[in-house]
Order: C-alpha cells, then sequence, then structure tokens
C-alpha cells in the first residue's frame, strides 16, 4: 500500500487507505472506511450513490450516468457490486470501478472500493467509418499478423470460404490519454497456413482505420496448437434434450493413470445407456449438468466456432466405462471436472463458473484435421481438451489443467482479466494457481516439495515430471530477473511468458500460510477486487487488501507482503529493468509499423507518450547527434512502415480513403503521394535513390511487387502474371536490383518458392540456384556484392538456412546451416555491406519458459566466418534494419515498452 492520505469526512474507525490511480483522479483502491450507504433500493443503487454522495474522493461526475452496474454478487452479509464505465454512452475497455457494501439489519455500510475509473476521457464518440471499413481492416490486420513468410497470406481461389472473418462488437473507447473511439471486432476462422483455429480482439481506430490494438482471444493451456473462445450454444446438440427424464446413477471409470474412481452419470431408459451427465452434483434446484461430449472425430475448429450438433455425450451399456472413454481423456475429465466444481463449491461457495450454476462442459479427444492436437483451451462456454499424441497424453488427463481451464471460466465471469500483457499474465497466473491448489491437495502433495509448482507434470508418456511441466511456479522468477518484455504479437504480450513472477508469488503465499486461507485470500482478490486491466502491481494491492478484509494475523500479512516483494512486485518496478543499447526513440507506442534506417540516418512511427495519437513518422542520425525530425503532417491519419536510404524517407498513410504511398526528403520539402491502394501495402516498401519498391495487396489475397522510378507516375510491376495463389514479396532494393522471393500454386496445396534478383538497368532476372528443394523462402537482403535470403528445406520445427549468393547466382553457400545445434529460426535479415544481421529465437533454446525464446539479433559476417548476439537484452527485438558496418537499429521490449534502440557492433555470446 501507498501512504494512506485525508479524504473527505474520515471514516470509522480510522482514515481510509488511498491507493491513487495512474493516469487518473479516481483512486484505485480505497480500504479501512465503513461508512453509511443507506439500506434503500439495490445493491447497484447503493453502490452508485456512495460514489456520488463522495464526488470529492472519487471524482466521478455522474456515477449514475457514467457507471452502468455488471453484476452484484452476495456472499452472506457481504455485497460487491461491480460497474461498467460508459464514456458518452460507450463502453471504456477495462473501465470497471468495484464497491464493497456490507449489509446487516436492514443498514448497508461500504467496506472499500477499488478498480479504473479514467476521468481524463475527452474524445468524440462519433466514427467518421463505417463498421464495414473496420471489419475489412480488422481481417487484413489479422492475416498481416498470420504472415509468417513474408509473402501475403493466401486466402484461397474464388468461390472458396475465406480463412477469416470479422464480427463488430460495438463502438469501444481505448482508455489512453483523452481515449482512442474504436470499433471492436472479433476476428475468427483458420490459419490458411497452420489451419489452426483463429480468434482475434482487434480495435480499429474509428477515425482512420488502423488497427491500434489486437491480441488473441484463446486462452490455451500453453503447450502446443491453439484453441478459441468462441462460445457455441448447446442447444442444437442431439444429444441435449434426449435424457430430460434420466435417472442419476453411480458408475466407475480408470484414469489415465490406471486410478479406479467413481463417476456421477445419467442412466438413459429409452435406450438402457449410462451417460457422461452429472445432473446430481449442481445443487440449489440448478437444472445444469457436468457433461463430458465425444469430440474425437471433429477437428479444433469446428468445436473452436459452433457446437456441431452432432457431437453426443460419452455413453456406455454399463455404468463402468471401458478402455475406449479412459483413453480418449472421458473418464479423466468427467471426473475432474466434478472435483473443481467441488472446490469452489465448498471452498468458496461458488455455484459452477459463473457463479450461478452454468452448465459444465467438456468436449475431449478434439483433433487437429485428424492430427493430434496437444492442448486445451477454455473457449467461453467450455472446456476443450486435445486428445495428445506420442508423447502427451490427452490433455484431460491432468488435473492441474482441467483446474487452470475451468478457472479461466471463473476469471471470466468475475474480473475478466484481459488476456493480453500484465493483465493477461494475471489471468494465466490465477488459473495456475488454482489448477494447480486444487491438483496439489487431491493427491497429498507437500506445499514444500519442489515438485509442488509444476503444471502439467503428468501429461508426458515418456518424459519426466519436471521435463514435461509446461511451467513451474517453484521457478523463481522476478521482475528484475525474469520479466520479458514483448509485443502483443508474441505470447499476447507475454501471458504465459510472464505469469510465473506473479503465481510464484501466490504460490509462496500458499507455503507460508495455512492452505484454504490463502485460497480464500486469492478468491478473494479476484473476485471483490480486480479489475479487466490491473497489471502486477495492482494484483499485489488486491491481495494485500483482501488479506487485510479476513483479518490475517501480522505475521500472515507480512508473509503475503513479502512473498510480493520477494518477486520484485514492488510500486514502479519497470523503472529498474536495464538494458546494453543505446536508445534513440522511446516509448514508440506503435502497434505493427516496422523502423528503417540508411546513410546515417534512423526513422520510425512514433504516438505521443499515451498512446492516444495518430502515429507520425520521425528520423534523426544514427549516432544520436542533431535534433529529431518530425517527416509526416499531422492530419489524423496513421503514418507507419517507414524507411530511408539517408536522403529519402518512404512510408504508408492509413485513413478512411485507403492507403496512401507517400514519400519527403530528409532535408525539407513536400509530402509527395506516389501511389494509392485500396487494400494496403504488404511489409515495407523500400528507397534507394530514385527508386522505390513495394508489394500492393488486391483482394482475395493477391499481391504484386511494383517499383517506381523518378518520373514514373504509374508502377511497374514485376512478374504480372501472378495468379490467385501466387505471391511475390520479402524484397530489397539495393544500386538499382531489386532482390525478392516468389511463391507459385502448383496445385493440390503445393508451392515452388524461388529467390530472384531483378536488374532495373537491364531488364534481366537472374533466379537464384538453391542447394534443395524450399519449402519455403523468407526475407532477402541485398547489397554491392551478395543477396541474402532464407530458406527451408527441411520440414522441422522451424529452423532455416541463411543463404547468400554472388550477384550473378555464383557461389551459393549457407552461412548459418538449417540444421544443427546452431540453427536458428530466422524471422527476418537485413544486410550492410559488411554484415548480415538476423532475427531469430536462439538455437537449443532450453525450455518454454526462457528468455532465448524470444526473437533475439543475430550478426554474421558477409562470409559467415563470424557470428555474434548483436544485444543481450532479454526483451524481444523487433526486427531490424542495418546502417554502415555492424551498426544496427531495432526496436527493443525489453523495459516493456517498444524503444528504438541501437548498437555499433555485436555484444557477444550472451552467455
Amino acid at each position: 500500500m501507498v501512504p494512506a492520505q485525508a479524504v473527505a469526512a474520515p471514516p470509522t474507525p480510522g482514515p481510509a487507505e488511498v491507493v491513487p490511480g495512474k493516469g487518473t483522479s479516481t483512486p484505485s483502491l480505497v480500504g479501512g472506511i465503513r461508512e453509511d450507504a443507506g439500506a434503500a433500493g439495490s445493491a447497484a443503487d447503493a453502490a452508485t450513490r456512495h460514489l456520488a454522495e463522495k464526488k470529492s474522493r472519487y471524482r466521478i461526475d455522474r456515477p449514475d450516468r457514467d457507471l452502468a452496474p455488471i453484476r452484484a454478487v452476495t456472499s452472506g452479509t457481504g455485497e460487491t457490486v461491480r460497474l461498467q464505465q460508459k464514456h458518452r454512452g460507450v463502453d471504456v475497455l477495462g473501465g470497471q470501478y468495484v464497491v464493497r457494501m456490507e449489509k446487516k439489519n436492514g443498514k448497508r455500510v461500504v467496506t472499500g472500493t477499488s478498480g479504473k475509473y479514467f476521468t481524463a476521457l475527452t474524445t468524440p464518440t462519433t466514427p467518421d467509418i463505417s463498421e464495414e471499413l473496420a471489419v475489412e481492416r480488422a481481417v487484413d490486420a489479422t492475416l498481416a499478423q498470420l504472415d509468417r513468410d513474408g509473402f501475403a497470406v493466401d486466402t484461397g481461389d474464388e468461390g472458396d470460404a475465406p480463412p477469416l472473418s470479422g464480427t463488430a462488437r460495438g463502438l469501444v473507447v481505448l482508455p489512453k490519454g483523452p481515449g482512442v473511439l474504436t470499433h471492436h471486432v472479433t476476428v475468427r476462422g483458420t490459419d490458411p497456413a497452420t489451419r489452426q483455429p483463429v480468434l482475434r480482439e482487434v480495435y480499429i481506430d474509428a477515425q482512420a482505420g488502423y488497427p491500434v490494438l489486437q491480441y488473441s482471444g484463446i486462452k490455451t493451456f500453453g503447450t502446443a496448437g491453439g484453441g478459441s473462445s468462441a462460445s457455441g450454444t448447446k442447444a442444437a446438440a442431439s444429444g441435449a434434450r434426449s435424457l430430460a427424464d434420466g435417472s442419476a446413477v453411480k458408475g466407475s471409470g480408470v484414469k489415465f493413470d490406471g486410478t479406479t474412481v467413481e463417476l456421477d452419470l445419467t442412466h438413459d431408459a429409452s435406450n438402457n445407456q449410462y451417460v457422461m451427465r452429472d445432473a446430481a452434483r449442481m445443487r440449489d434446484g440448478s437444472k445444469a449438468s457436468i457433461s463430458t461430449w465425444d469430440a474425437r472425430k471433429k477437428s479444433v475448429d469446428e468445436v473452436s466456432k459452433q457446437w456441431p450438433a452432432d457431437v453426443l455425450e460419452f455413453r456406455s451399456a454399463n455404468p463402468a466405462f471401458d478402455k475406449e472413454a479412459t483413453e480418449a481423456g472421458a473418464v479423466d475429465a468427467h471426473w475432474a471436472a466434478g472435483k473443481v466444481y467441488d472446490y469452489y463449491k465448498s471452498v468458496h461457495g461458488r455455484d459452477s463458473l459463473d457463479g450461478r450454476g452454468m452448465a459444465i462442459d467438456s468436449m475431449v479427444g478434439v483433433t487437429l484435421y485428424g492430427t493430434p492436437y496437444v492442448n486445451a483451451f477454455w473457449d467461453g462456454a467450455k472446456m476443450v481438451y486435445g486428445g495428445g499424441d506420442a508423447e502427451y497424453r490427452p490433455f484431460s488427463a491432468s488435473l492441474d489443467v482441467v483446474g487452470h481451464e475451468m478457472t479461466h471460466g471463473v476469471v471470466e465471469n468475475s474480473a475478466d482479466l484481459v488476456y493480453a500483457g500484465q493483465s493477461g499474465a494475471l489471468n494465466e497466473a490465477i488459473a495456475d494457481y488454482f489448477g494447480n491448489a486444487i491438483d496439489t491437495d487431491a493427491h497429498g502433495i507437500a506445499m514444500d516439495s519442489p515438485e509442488s509448482g509444476l503444471l502439467g507434470e503428468g501429461l508426458c508418456r515418456t518424459k519426466s515430471p519436471r521435463a514435461c511441466a509446461t511451467r513451474d511456479m517453484n521457478d523463481g522468477r522476478t521482475t528484475s530477473k525474469g520479466f520479458l518484455g514483448v509485443d502483443f504479437a508474441t505470447d499476447n504480450g507475454g501471458v504465459h511468458l510472464n505469469s510465473t513472477i506473479f503465481s510464484g508469488a501466490l504460490w509462496d503465499i500458499r507455503k507460508d500460510l495455512n492452505r484454504t486461507l490463502a485460497d480464500r485470500i486469492v478468491y478473494r482478490a479476484l473476485t471483490e477486487y480486480m479489475t479487466p486491466l490491473d497489471g502486477f502491481t495492482e494484483g499485489r494491492n488486491a491481495v494485500i487488501a483482501a488479506a487485510k478484509d479476513l483479518k490475517v494475523s501480522a505475521k500472515d500479512l507480512n508473509a503475503v507482503t513479502r512473498a510480493f516483494n520477494g518477486h520484485g512486485i514492488v510500486p514502479d518496478w519497470e523503472l529498474a529493468i536495464g538494458v546494453d543499447t543505446d536508445r534513440l526513440l522511446g516509448r514508440l507506442n506503435t502497434v505493427d509499423s516496422r523502423v528503417g534506417a540508411g546513410g546515417g540516418w534512423w526513422v520510425a512511427s512514433k504516438s505521443n507518450e499515451s498512446g492516444s495519437e495518430p502515429y507520425s513518422i520521425w528520423a534523426g542520425r544514427a549516432d544520436g547527434t542533431g535534433e529529431k525530425q518530425l517527416i509526416s503532417p499531422n492530419d489524423g491519419r496513421y503514418h507507419a512502415n517507414p524507411v530511408t536510404d539517408g536522403k529519402t524517407v518512404v512510408w504508408v498513410a492509413y485513413g478512411r480513403g485507403g492507403y496512401d504511398l507517400l514519400s519527403r526528403p530528409l532535408a525539407g520539402g513536400p509530402v509527395k503521394t506516389l501511389t494509392h491502394s485500396r487494400y494496403g501495402f504488404h511489409q515495407q516498401a523500400k528507397v534507394d535513390g530514385d527508386v522505390v519498391v513495394f508489394v500492393q495487396l488486391f483482394r482475395r489475397g493477391v499481391s504484386q511487387l511494383g517499383y517506381l522510378r523518378k518520373g514514373d507516375k504509374e508502377p511497374t510491376w514485376v512478374d504480372d502474371g501472378v495468379g490467385r495463389r501466387d505471391a511475390i514479396g520479402q524484397h530489397s532494393l539495393k544500386g538499382g536490383k531489386i532482390a525478392y522471393g516468389t511463391r507459385v500454386y502448383k496445385g493440390h496445396g503445393k508451392y515452388e518458392y524461388s529467390t530472384k534478383v531483378l536488374d532495373l538497368a537491364s531488364g534481366k532476372t537472374t533466379v537464384m540456384p538453391q542447394l534443395g528443394t524450399p519449402l519455403g523462402v523468407g526475407q532477402t537482403a541485398i547489397t554491392s556484392r551478395y543477396v541474402f535470403w532464407t530458406v527451408d528445406e527441411v520440414a522441422d520445427q522451424g529452423q532455416r538456412a541463411v543463404r547468400r549468393a554472388n550477384l550473378d547466382g555464383t557461389n551459393v553457400m549457407d552461412i548459418s546451416k538449417e540444421q544443427g545445434a546452431d540453427a536458428l529460426y530466422p524471422e527476418g535479415l537485413t544486410a550492410s555491406e559488411d554484415a548480415v544481421t538476423v532475427s531469430s529465437r536462439t538455437p537449443g533454446t532450453p525450455g518454454p519458459r526462457s528468455n532465448e525464446t524470444l526473437p533475439k539479433l543475430w550478426q554474421f559476417s558477409a562470409d559467415g566466418s563470424r557470428r555474434a548476439r548483436m544485444s543481450c537484452n532479454r526483451g524481444e527485438q523487433g526486427l531490424p534494419a542495418a546502417l554502415s558496418g555492424t551498426q544496427v537499429v531495432w526496436t527493443d521490449s525489453t523495459t516493456g515498452y517498444a524503444d528504438l534502440v541501437t548498437r555499433n557492433r555485436p555484444a557477444g555470446n550472451c552467455g
């Protein structure tokens, strides 16, 4: 807690504890009060009345107008009211305020408040772009996120069903500074490359149409694969109506570990079958049930988009289910769902995941188009479990996994923590905590056991528990030693990568306190204090305040505080993160915009300090001298993806009328429109002297590589005869020569890949020889002597070779091999005359929690004889841009924000 401060009308029995909010006049937490709320009206009425009467404390002008009740929960004498902030009638993302009260003997008193109410919002709420355009832009932004090879994503032939579709969810204000009005769009479908299900929450700026925020809504356990949070409905399921008069019976089954367990079933007298439907467990007159469904013939995309009509609950001719149900994971799923329900009911008094007796449904045995699906997820209405593979058991065969996924349902129906960044890491941390608490207690594991904090350790068929575990809450990670700053495109901003920092603190509390008391503290913090955009510091404050509410001893309260201190979760912990780079431009506050460099200059897109303004293009000298220059006009459009050759800056402007490719001399002068596109430009353009190269997008996934020379009024298109599934991209430019990759569709889902160099002076195109048959080619980089590119020729885990050839195609060699201990996972590359720099996950990565799973920069000499890490910063190092010699600029997220940084030489091996 921060020191208490004076407030109006001192409460009884002592002064209020007030934690100020960040960027708002409304406190983030008020405790230590007992203030009369009046007995009249509902709990929501009393909560709103309290906030209005204490206007000097809360600074909420019209609670009756700007706060809408979400839910009121009564537990004994306690009442908790959640209120959603509205700005001029539009929902504010994460704007929730919670009022806690006690009602006794007909009287109400307010005992505390917490949350986020943003007092600085002034943005107009009339959009300039239509929902239709917002949906189109959201789908395009999602396709761009799915781009892995540098080509526009293939969207199929004419007449094919599109891989993605968007649904408008209405206007939402993002609480950045004065606010950003957006169209919220949910994008669903299937990734055309991996065939994994896609669910993205995309927020499109309602004035210019730029995707200012996007993150995945898939809440997976986090091993492999994906999921979706489409809710679906059970009403259409053919088995959902046939057992209305069935009778509750006891049965049995064998779990995957060989243990025989009792199962609560329903007997279907009409065909004398026993069905995995537990209709007796949910008491208090509820008609809901716990059901386990057979989805072994379904792919994950089918169950994540809807509830298939032909999916039935698992059934048997006798109440003892056989080996088939065991191997499908059905026995484990049904037994575990009952255990998790019982835990929340008996320990916390919660009736099912929503607290109101909702049905609990599990689908087991899901595949990925007939191949193994190795993951599990909560989809907003049900649990979905993959059937596993040769190494992994069905994902329902681990009680902590089931508890984790079901807890996502509890989180969603209480604090609803946004599944991105720190709030998403809190979401994962709480799911891990309760999932593992249930599992640990059920198996009698001592809290001081080194194995007690392992998640998913029982899923493997051959690996040891520690080698199998996905996460370990005893891993000792702290904010100063373990926090990984990443972009939202990576693990939704680190929701799994950073979760054990917070869950580790919670687990330490459970070690030091009585287990049940610790669980009650965390549950109370989640359900009565936390709100959707809370980060680690707010989470700490919520847990400490909940412990005080439960009147824990001074010793136990010290243990709670000590746990957070031990994991570095203290106020302003973000300021203590160090880096080994020179910062050129801090806190870019941009999304999906790359940086450029050339001729001794850098160029980057940047918003203001709060991230509320449309992006502008800035330029500066790479040696850090001189003043930074504003290049783009302040015209309400988003200016992004700039490049420069040290003389001219080229970039794309996003507006409601489409996309413009613009240019302006660094020395000053008018902004020139080079060309306009209805559907946008793929990747960054390139500029060198009088030539500008770019990839323009057209509908149905068609992309074309074009160039403009000084004086040209229309682009010249390269390989103009590309088909709908063909693509050209990954381009680079130097000295009038363009290097690029091509993908030509050969039918039956097969493609032919090439890397080419076009000499604009002669018109000659040279096809670079390959050392094998490419399964994919990546980004190119060209210098006055060489062309570099990445290539995949072996079906593996994503490793690629870094290949080099002379401009005429001779002397082809790999400066980094595709296979072997040192193989890289390239995401992009850039080159100067002296060195080539590759953005890649580190080879030989030890595990899914390491910072080395994030993109790092590796630099090679042009002949491949020298190799070193460009920087030892532990956060994500974005796609780089080369300058002269060994100097590189890039976006680095180590500090938790994307900064433009540079180094003049490699840092070494970072061992």
